[in-house]
């Protein structure tokens, strides 16, 4: 949301209507639209031409009005869920590789996982007969940029794969990876902006957070409640971040 300015009573009135009229992985981790690099690699982009800035939050650090990732809970939950996480040391990347995170399945009528992100988190999209994303708007939350071309997105995974490997998929079978990576439950996976998802890499976040503070309390919330419902672990300092988003939250 924009600052608000005194102006003289007639502009305002222009003003207001105006407005209602206009009303994150290592190197091996890069994929198809999801083509994150590692941490040292990456490095926030400027928005793509089809890219803008829309004013929706973020210089007032409020959280936007509304959830837009599936499976949320309520702030009282994540509070109790965050609780209940079991803290621990990064764990080793020894073996890890994309591949073991099968990914994008099929989710029926020709569209797989990423495409099926795509046609839920836009608005008016529309697709040709292979599901592919033809036209539509997205609202990217980490960054808030509005995206008009769906060749400009990425599909976040909310806890990176190689994140999840460091908190204790490495133990998981192939089957569980599998669903992890194509989870359409939980707020696992969102479509965001190229450049936002590849600042972001596999980064934990007490080393990376959403550059649209409006965002903090859905990104917590989301980062919780997929490693509670997984039994990843967290570390002190991860843990400590993510009250702090979820302190964001209105009450």
């Amino acid at each position: 949301m924009g600052r608000q300015m005194r102006v003289p009573g007639g502009i305002l009135a222009v003003t207001v209507l105006l407005a209602l009229a206009g009303c994150s992985q290592p190197a091996s981790d890069r994929a198809a639209g999801d083509g994150k690099p590692s941490a040292s690699a990456s490095g926030a982009k400027s928005p793509s031409p089809s890219a803008s800035k829309k004013g929706s939050g973020g210089d007032d650090g409020k959280p936007v009005t509304g959830d837009v990732l599936p499976g949320m809970v309520t702030v009282q939950v994540a509070r109790t869920q965050l609780a209940a996480l079991k803290v621990g040391p990064v764990g080793s990347m020894s073996g890890y590789s994309r591949d073991k995170f099968t990914h994008w399945i099929d989710q029926g009528s020709k569209c797989d996982t990423r495409e099926t992100v795509i046609k839920r988190d836009g608005k008016d999209v529309t697709v040709n007969a292979d599901c592919k994303a033809a036209s539509g708007t997205w609202r990217s939350l980490y960054d808030g940029v509005t995206v008009t071309d769906a060749g400009k997105l990425d599909i976040d995974h909310m806890v990176p794969l190689a994140a999840a490997w460091r908190s204790g998929a490495a133990a998981w079978d192939a089957q569980r990876r599998k669903e992890f990576a194509n989870d359409l439950v939980r707020p696992q996976l969102i479509a965001v902006s190229a450049s936002a998802n590849r600042s972001k890499g596999d980064q934990t976040p007490d080393s990376w957070q959403p550059t649209d503070k409006s965002a903090w309390c859905q990104y917590g919330r989301a980062w919780t409640t997929v490693k509670s419902a997984y039994g990843l672990t967290v570390t002190e300092a991860e843990k400590q971040m993510l009250t702090t988003m979820l302190d964001t939250c209105a009450s």
